[in-house]
C-alpha cells in the first residue's frame, strides 16, 4: 500500500506570507519520502471541524499549480472538488492545464459537494442533493468529452449547456487526466465510481465497513460490466496517530485495511507545517506500510 499525503491546514504559525515556503518544501520532503500522491482541500472556506471559516484557506487549483512547479514525481489533486465550485466547461480546462504543466501528474478528484455555508457566504447557489447528483454525473460526462480529441461538438444536458467541447492544448496524460471520485454513498456515488471514474477514494473508518463499500462497487463494476480491479482504490486516513505522529498506532490501524486490495492510504493530519510533519512521520510510514505488504 502506498502512502498519500492531504494537506487540509493552512494555518501557519508565520502566517500567509510563510505559506508558499511552507508548500514548497512540503513537496520536496513528499518526493523525498517516497510519497505517491499529494492534495489539497478544495473549499472556499475551512471546514467547521479544523477550525472554522475564519481559518486560512488556499484556492486549491491555484495551490496545486505551485505544488506543480515544485515537485516532479508526486500526483496531485483535490481532494475533492465540488461539483458546484466551477462551470465543467471551466472544470476541465483547469485540470487539463495542471495537468500540461505539471507533466501528466493530474487527477480530477469530484464530489457532490455538501458545504452550505462556503456556498452561501460567496454567493454560489447550492442546489438540492439529487440536483447535486445530476450535475455530478453531467460534469463527469463533460470532462469525457472535453478530453475526447475527436468529438468537440455541443454538449447538451439537463444543467448545462456547451455549444464547444473544445480543450486545446490535450492533456499530457493518455488517454486522460485520472477521475477520482470522493464519497462512499453506495446508491449514486459508487455507481458513478463504477460508471465513469478511474479511482475512488472512501474514508477509512473501518476495515469492514470499507470492505463493505468495496463490495458494493464491485456489484455496480459488474453492471456497468467494469473490470473492479481497474479502478484505483484509496482510502483517507484522518486518525490522532497521523497527527500526533504515533507511528505503532497508525500501523495498528491500517492492519486490516492491508488486506483489502487498496492502493494508496492518504495521510490528513491536521498541522499548518506539513512539510516537517511528512519528513518525520509521512517517510516511515512509506517504508513500514511497504514491510506489511
Amino acid at each position: 500500500m502506498r502512502v498519500g499525503v492531504h494537506i487540509n491546514r493552512f494555518d501557519h504559525p508565520g502566517g500567509g506570507p510563510a505559506l508558499a515556503a511552507e508548500l514548497a518544501a512540503a513537496g520536496a520532503a513528499a518526493e523525498a519520502a517516497g510519497v505517491s500522491w499529494l492534495s489539497v482541500m478544495d473549499h472556499y472556506f475551512q471546514m467547521e471541524f479544523n477550525g472554522g471559516a475564519e481559518d486560512p484557506m488556499l484556492e486549491a487549483y491555484t495551490t496545486l499549480g505551485y505544488l506543480a512547479g515544485h515537485t516532479s514525481t508526486v500526483r496531485l489533486g483535490a481532494l475533492v472538488t465540488g461539483v458546484t465550485y466551477r462551470r465543467p466547461g471551466l472544470l476541465a480546462k483547469i485540470a487539463t492545464t495542471l495537468d500540461v504543466l505539471s507533466g501528466g501528474r493530474a487527477t480530477l478528484g469530484i464530489g457532490a459537494a455538501w458545504y452550505g455555508r462556503e456556498h452561501e457566504g460567496l454567493g454560489v447557489p447550492f442546489p438540492p442533493l439529487a440536483e447535486r447528483f445530476e450535475r455530478l454525473e453531467e460534469t463527469l460526462r463533460i470532462c469525457l468529452r472535453m478530453w475526447d480529441p475527436d468529438d468537440n461538438g455541443p454538449f447538451e444536458g439537463r444543467h448545462y449547456r456547451l455549444a464547444e467541447t473544445l480543450c486545446v492544448p490535450a492533456p499530457v496524460s493518455s488517454p486522460r487526466p485520472e477521475i477520482m471520485i470522493g464519497g462512499g454513498g453506495e446508491k449514486k456515488t459508487l455507481r458513478l465510481v463504477a460508471r465513469y471514474a478511474d479511482a475512488c477514494n472512501l474514508f477509512a473508518t473501518s476495515p469492514e465497513e470499507v470492505r463493505h463499500k468495496l463490495d458494493v462497487l464491485r456489484g455496480h463494476c459488474d453492471a456497468e460490466r467494469r473490470d473492479h480491479d481497474a479502478i484505483r482504490r484509496t482510502v483517507t486516513y484522518t486518525g490522532e496517530p497521523a497527527t500526533t505522529g504515533d507511528l505503532d498506532a497508525f500501523l495498528r490501524d491500517m492492519e486490516g485495511y492491508t488486506k483489502l486490495g487498496l492502493d494508496t492510504v492518504i495521510l490528513a493530519p491536521r498541522t499548518g507545517r506539513p512539510a516537517g510533519w511528512i519528513e518525520s512521520f509521512a517517510a516511515p510510514a512509506v517504508q513500514r506500510l511497504a514491510e506489511l505488504d
